[in-house]
């Protein structure tokens, strides 16, 4: 089991050094895994503490991401308004391939089921489908964008 905990912190990592990401942090169940880079005089390879079920923490006075920061500035979204979240950290595209058109636009009906966008989280493309019957409201992300664990990707309406 902690091999397999090893392993999700080098894949993070290497997420984060990929993305030049200053920090990444990471949610499952009851273990959170919080990366932060920062300048080493020796090396630069991120800094990494871990432990089960407790945050791991390396810089005390990094300020983590809210869940809610993709929300368009100055807006906020309608009582009745259904959020999906990103079930995991990773790129957020629209489309199946770089030439294919979006899965759903703002105004496009989706059906409980229906592809929404695609993640892709170490190497492996999540294809994130819809829990909600409605009409898109929001796009909160652009293609290409890393997405963090819980940020609201899109808004649908009943």
């Amino acid at each position: 089991m902690e091999q397999d905990e090893a392993a999700r912190v080098r894949a993070l990592g290497e997420i984060a050094a990929e993305f030049d990401l200053d920090a990444i942090r990471v949610r499952t169940g009851d273990v959170e895994i919080e990366i932060v880079r920062r300048e080493a005089p020796a090396a630069g390879a991120p800094i990494v503490y871990a432990a089960p079920g407790m945050a791991a923490a390396v810089a005390p006075n990094a300020a983590p991401a809210a869940a809610g920061d993709a929300a368009p500035a100055g807006r906020a979204a309608p009582a009745n308004v259904r959020k999906v979240t990103a079930p995991v950290v990773g790129v957020f595209y629209r489309a199946s391939s770089p030439g294919a058109d979006p899965f759903v636009e703002v105004g496009s009906r989706v059906a409980v089921g229906d592809p929404l966008c695609i993640l892709e989280a170490m190497k492996l493309m999540n294809e994130i489908n819809s829990d909600y019957a409605g009409v898109v409201a929001n796009v909160l992300v652009e293609n290409g964008e890393l997405v963090s664990l819980g940020q609201e990707l899109f808004w649908i309406e009943p």
